[in-house]
């Protein structure tokens, strides 16, 4: 039988050509169930771990749908965390990026005024957590009245924060004549129920093989006494001497706690944790992708959300209570096929909890003894030269598909009667330039941002300082972000 691969799917080009910048060549099991189904328009119901690929498994079909002309949100992808929101948001506009697809996040603890100005944009999909996108439909900030598809991400995650309610919520004021997709490594009762009354005969699609239970992840369990824990930790990655490591703590004093010590003893290392300001929070996991440092000191929040395919070792420095946690702590390893390793430090009280997470993983953690101090020694060296160097990122798709973009910045927008139309018709009369090259045209009240793509920012920069648009003189300068 032949290997599959996404051009089976007869996708456009602009999706095909995305996903070619982005390495992805043939689907993984939850893509190769979800994205015909999802392009014949039905509801689906799918059980898959972190890691699977289940967002390009939804982002793709999504992206091929969507009508560019269409200006009001045509998709609504709700998620439990701040974090994912964001992530999802980049993963829709990478896989949409030559489709020119709009994609918005909106979430708490960030201004309601700046999201709400990107919603008056041209915009194809919304993600958002059910708190601020139920803000958003209250204050007649959201339309969606040509919503089309609904994903729930994390449906399970979204049961434990409380968030069910919302969901319902949101679920009554969608058009009825739309499809579902619901996404959740596991499926309680409140979540079938969910399903049943919202969906219209959904297809349901389980995928065992991804996740904990993945192949590529080797698993061990070291039991330790509880002042032994930091130098077991530090041990560990001097034995194993990752390219990238997730170290996971119960709470935000652990992490603390940690962190300086990895911080004192020279790890290029960073923490995260919900006491950080949500600012720093993203600078934290965006600084993590782009290889900035090598060591991630993390609560649970960080376990989703955080899309990563080379993180070599997750460490659980405390044992997570919840055995859920387990599955998407661990999760953050052995991703996109990659081998991974999963280590966790389990004292005598903790013993319990590790039980009840292997009765839900169905399988023993195999024991292994702590590093031995002539292993230590031996690893010394190479741990050494490698803590002295920069962590090089290989597969961090967004860098890979940005390459040939550069984002301009006019300095005039609504105000001065500029549409979208003005900055196409004049951008593609420059030279060597075509409509094909120009990207997604964000207008604000006082300003302008156009993406132009395929190299030729530097062209069009050049040939716009002397341009006027609709007889105006701009200024125009590379944007920032």
């Amino acid at each position: 039988m032949n290997q599959p691969n996404f051009a089976d799917y007869r996708l456009s080009e602009d999706i095909q050509r995305a996903l070619g910048i982005m390495k992805y060549v043939a689907p993984t099991e939850v893509q190769q169930k979800v994205i015909p189904l999802a392009l014949e328009h039905q509801d689906l119901v799918v059980k898959a771990q972190t890691g699977s690929g289940k967002t390009a498994a939804f982002g793709i079909p999504i992206t091929e749908m969507i009508e560019w002309e269409e200006n009001k949100p045509q998709v609504l992808i709700l998620t439990p965390t701040r974090e994912l929101a964001v992530q999802v948001r980049e993963d829709m506009t990478n896989i949409g990026r030559f489709k020119r697809i709009k994609a918005t996040a909106v979430y708490g603890k960030e201004p309601f005024s700046k999201q709400r100005e990107d919603l008056k944009q041209k915009t194809h999909i919304v993600v958002g957590t059910p708190g601020r996108v139920m803000d958003h439909i209250e204050r007649e900030t959201l339309v969606l009245d040509q919503i089309k598809y609904l994903i729930i991400d994390e449906a399970d995650e979204m049961l434990n924060r409380g968030f069910l309610a919302d969901v319902e919520a949101i679920i009554q004021k969608l058009p009825t004549d739309r499809v579902t997709m619901v996404f959740s490594a596991t499926f309680p009762n409140d979540i079938e129920r969910l399903c049943k009354q919202h969906m219209n005969e959904p297809t349901r699609i389980s995928i065992e093989s991804a996740g904990v239970t993945a192949s590529t992840i080797e698993h061990g369990l070291i039991e330790v006494r509880n002042e032994d824990k930091l130098s077991v930790l530090q041990n560990i990655t001097v034995v194993e001497n990752p390219d990238s490591c997730l170290i996971f703590c119960r709470t935000k004093e652990h992490v603390d706690t940690v962190y300086g010590e990895l911080d004192k003893a020279g790890y290029s290392c960073e923490r995260l944790h919900g006491g950080l300001e949500q600012e720093d929070r993203f600078a934290v996991m965006e600084g993590f992708k782009m290889g900035n440092f090598r060591y991630l000191v993390a609560t649970d929040v960080a376990a989703r959300g955080i899309d990563i395919d080379n993180v070599n070792l997750v460490i659980n420095y405390d044992v997570p209570m919840e055995k859920e946690s387990y599955v998407h702590r661990t999760g953050r390893t052995g991703r996109a096929g990659n081998k991974g390793k999963a280590l966790t430090l389990a004292t005598p009280y903790e013993g319990k909890f590790v039980r009840a997470i292997e009765a839900f993983i169905k399988f023993e953690i195999p024991t292994m003894d702590a590093p031995t101090e002539a292993q230590v020694a031996r690893g010394k060296a190479a741990f050494e030269e490698k803590l002295s160097g920069r962590r090089v990122v290989r597969n961090n798709k967004t860098a890979r598909i940005n390459q040939d973009i550069l984002k301009l910045h006019f300095s005039g927008g609504k105000k001065k009667k500029l549409r979208a139309i003005d900055f196409v018709g004049t951008i593609a009369k420059i030279p060597g330039v075509t409509v094909e090259d120009i990207g997604i045209i964000t207008i604000t009240d006082q300003m302008t941002y156009v993406d132009i793509l395929n190299g030729k920012g530097s062209l069009v920069l050049q040939a716009m300082e002397s341009t006027p648009i609709k007889g105006k003189k701009l200024k125009v300068s590379k944007a920032h972000k």
